[in-house]
């Protein structure tokens, strides 16, 4: 049913005032209190127009309310003119009617309904099971307060009203009800006397009952759908409430709150915020109290409003509701810390969306006047077992998605466990569902966690019993686990998998590594420890070592094991050769090296000598360098470890085209291929093929060079890896220039402008690559001062980098173009320092230079 339907309704001539102002009101979804929060005027005055006490209220109060509760056109017209109209002594709003199957009206004595956001398609699931399965006759929803649980049972209702020929109807359950009570009303809202009478009334038609607050008299509203069920067969139960029922054969559909954004989604514009039904709810109720949608610059605070909020709708909207007077990031600095304290139930103690009509005193019955939002949680939480309370504030200390193996590392679940607080996790996953508190997100495995509002609850719990501390030591050992489990595949095929799943943690990663620096720090070192590879692959390799010399430098770690302070060690070094600082930790890969020797550690020694070579490459002591990779691959040839034969042969090729040796780096990057292939690391040989395609390049195959590089981008594209990616792609873009097929070279120059500023490891930046392809093109078409231009530009680019080849190369194409002595000593001065040795393309073009008149 369309919520316009319902508001034109109550617009009608007919209808006084009073019911006008009492059905929008209700149709928006509103209390009296904040209607007249909305309108800036008295609860008192709003109470007083829709009792009908006031005889003609004043214009100004009534476009007031007309504003605050968005009415435009004929709608606001006619609520306007009704000052004017006699208020009738006993109003009695018209209920709205459907015509069943049998040509017969059956009356839906039911609040309008409300218009929904982000609920469309659990609308279409109940009205499904209501409607189409007859074994279907108890459906509960079940949730915190303020997650609209009423507001979607009413949806469901009017929508599920045309294919009921019995009828819909609503009663709501009060503190102190009866059962005779409740069942005298279900009766009653169907135009039956009494219950017996209510079976013979509906004569075998399907029809829908809600039973909403039962939570309020659990023992009658039990009572009362039961008989309910004996007594008329025909009859659906639809049951709001924070627990289920209990009946036998009741489907439990817990209501999650709505999907808000992601933290990485806080920069996004306003159309991809707009997709998140959270966002939707409040800018659509931002809009009833002031006139402009949010500006860019809330745009962030507004994804962060929302997840704070937990995307609980009714936290939403109160929330709302104060931007008539603060902009979007005063409320965050204001509120967001506070959420928990955010009114649910405000006002004169009606429950929101009921009293439309009044079929008897089971819905006149109050609801709480004032409910915080901590005081919802809290319901809920007091009905679990001790034993579960201990393992939710346990459960409290991941931030993020959680796995079902994580969550029983943490409650210590399993056979020989002795600090265990549940015996069944999948048992307490389930009971924390079905009260509302835990949301189950994606297919994946970590796809669990606890609403906002629930884990700061039970945070505040644990530090309330004395067990922050320990809890929080407990979820950094479990960190520290899930980072042992997956570093090993943090190489190899498995690498894009592994960084995933420490993506999917590294909130908790980050929270886990800064408090057990504090209270865990040999926890803390393991952690960070087994970090290095995920920091390096993205690109936080400044702060990963700033964490590893920190930790190292606690005395408390001193004692540590020496091999984990020799893999922290080698990590620090590793780290630092990302940003040029490899030369200051070459003493640390060397204890390191020397750590595992003494311990036996194979894995160890082959990945520090591994280190030990890159860091010696790029101070320039390239014999050694060498010396290092060759005595890697006699320790893996010997243990037949065939990946650490893979890079060994790998770097080698590296120092064969360093001293020109092409053919010796060809043979190498063939073995590497081989070996990757038998030990199935798509990766590596991916890296094989692109340095052969390199090879190829310098050799001056540039077709062989420009098919083998497309080949290895195809590869490097399905295996995610966009830093090589564009180094190849360097590679392709060279081989074309240097062929003279300018139009293919240019559109890989545009495609690696696209890109970004880096290419990957082993080569300049992307700007310095584009310089070398247009230099490169300039001179195959005889322009050599533009060539000179762009040569410049590449040789600047890559004066800083770690790959002196590029520079080289740069070099040798600036003194082709300018004959510039000057550039021909610095180019003798770089191939001495760094070992390198001209190729014959770059002797004869640099002969071509001297022979030039």
């Amino acid at each position: 049913m369309n919520p316009e339907d319902d508001r034109s309704r109550w617009s009608s001539g007919r209808t006084g005032l009073p019911d006008l102002l009492r059905g929008h009101r209700l149709a928006a979804g509103l209390t009296q209190a904040e209607l007249a929060t909305r309108a800036g005027i008295g609860v008192r005055t709003v109470r007083d127009v829709e009792r009908g006490r006031s005889s003609r209220p004043q214009r100004t109060t009534i476009e007031l309310l007309a504003t605050a509760l968005g009415l435009a056109g004929a709608a606001r017209s006619t609520f306007v003119a009704a000052r004017h109209v006699p208020t009738p002594r006993s109003p009695e709003p018209e209920p709205p009617s459907y015509v069943g199957s049998a040509g017969v009206v059956r009356p839906a004595v039911l609040p309008p309904a409300v218009e929904l956001i982000g609920r469309e398609r659990d609308v279409v699931e109940l009205v499904g099971m209501l409607t189409s399965d007859p074994a279907v006759r108890l459906v509960s929803l079940v949730g915190l307060a303020g997650v609209g649980k009423t507001a979607l049972a009413l949806a469901v209702a009017h929508a599920a009203a045309g294919r009921l020929p019995g009828g819909v109807a609503g009663v709501l359950v009060g503190e102190g009800s009866d059962v005779a009570e409740v069942l005298a009303v279900s009766a009653a809202v169907f135009g039956a006397a009494r219950l017996p009478e209510l079976a013979t009334r509906l004569d075998g038609q399907p029809a829908l009952l809600i039973v909403d607050a039962v939570e309020r008299a659990p023992g009658t509203a039990v009572e009362t759908v039961h008989r309910l069920a004996s007594a008329v067969p025909s009859l659906r139960v639809l049951v709001t409430g924070r627990h289920p029922v209990g009946l036998r054969g009741e489907r439990v559909r817990p209501v999650a709150p709505l999907d808000a954004p992601p933290p990485d989604r806080d920069d996004a514009d306003s159309a991809a915020l707009a997709r998140y039904p959270a966002v939707a709810l409040f800018t659509a109720r931002l809009a009833l109290v002031r006139p402009n949608p949010p500006t860019a610059a809330e745009l962030p605070a507004l994804a962060r409003l929302v997840r704070r909020l937990g995307g609980l709708p009714l936290a939403i909207e109160l929330m709302a509701a104060r931007g008539r007077i603060l902009d979007l990031n005063e409320l965050l600095d204001r509120y967001g810390d506070r959420v928990l304290d955010l009114a649910t139930f405000s006002g004169a103690g009606e429950r929101p969306g009921w009293n439309a009509t009044d079929p008897g005193p089971v819905q006149r019955t109050p609801a709480t006047a004032v409910e915080t939002l901590r005081d919802a949680v809290a319901t809920s939480y007091l009905l679990l077992t001790p034993k579960e309370r201990a393992a939710l504030r346990r459960l409290a200390a991941f931030s993020n998605r959680w796995s079902v193996k994580l969550a029983e590392e943490i409650l210590d679940v399993g056979p020989d466990s002795a600090d265990t607080v549940v015996t069944d996790s999948v048992a307490l996953l389930d009971r924390l569902l079905e009260l509302g508190l835990l949301s189950v997100r994606g297919a994946g495995p970590f796809r669990f966690r606890l609403l906002d509002a629930v884990r700061e609850f039970a945070v505040e719990q644990t530090a309330g019993v004395g067990e922050l501390t320990a809890v929080r030591r407990r979820h950094a050992r479990v960190m520290a686990r899930l980072v042992a489990r997956t570093a090993p595949n943090l190489v190899g095929s498995d690498l894009i998998a592994a960084v995933h799943r420490l993506d999917n943690m590294g909130g908790d990663i980050s929270s886990a590594l800064a408090h057990a620096a504090v209270d865990d720090p040999v926890t803390a070192l393991r952690l960070a420890a087994g970090l290095t590879r995920w920091w390096r692959f993205r690109g936080r390799d400044v702060a990963g070592r700033r964490w590893l010399r920190r930790l190292l430098a606690d005395p408390r770690t001193a004692d540590a094991a020496p091999v984990l302070r020799a893999w922290a060690g080698l990590g620090v070094a590793r780290l630092a050769a990302e940003h040029g600082a490899g030369a200051e930790e070459l003493p640390a890969a060397r204890a390191a090296l020397g750590a595992f020797r003494s311990a036996g550690d194979v894995a160890g020694e082959l990945e520090a000598r591994t280190v030990l070579s890159a860091l010696l490459t790029g101070t320039g002591d390239h014999d050694e360098a060498r010396g290092q990779a060759e005595a890697v691959l006699a320790l893996a040839t010997r243990h037949g470890r065939t990946r650490d034969m893979t890079v060994a042969q790998n770097n080698l090729a590296w120092h064969g085209i360093r001293v020109g040796d092409l053919a010796t780096a060809r043979r190498r990057l063939a073995a590497a291929d081989r070996l990757a292939a038998q030990c199935g690391d798509r990766r590596l040989r991916a890296l094989a093929m692109a340095n052969l395609a390199e090879v190829a390049r310098l050799e001056g195959r540039y077709g062989v060079a420009v098919d083998q590089g497309r080949r290895t981008l195809a590869a490097l594209t399905a295996l995610g890896d966009p830093g090589h990616h564009r180094r190849v792609l360097g590679t392709v873009g060279l081989a074309l220039a240097r062929d003279g097929r300018v139009a293919e070279a240019t559109e890989v120059l545009a495609e690696l402008r696209r890109g970004g500023p880096v290419v990957g490891l082993g080569r300049m930046p992307a700007d310095g690559i584009c310089a070398l392809i247009e230099g490169t093109l300039a001179l195959h078409q005889g322009d050599r001062d533009l060539a000179a231009e762009w040569f410049a530009v590449a040789v600047e680019s890559g004066a800083n980098g770690q790959d002196r080849r590029d520079l080289v190369e740069a070099l040798v194409g600036l003194a082709a173009s300018t004959a510039d002595p000057a550039v021909l000593d610095r180019l003798r001065e770089v191939c001495r320092d760094s070992g390198f040795r001209l190729l014959p393309p770059e002797v004869e073009s640099l002969e071509a230079v001297t022979r030039r008149p």
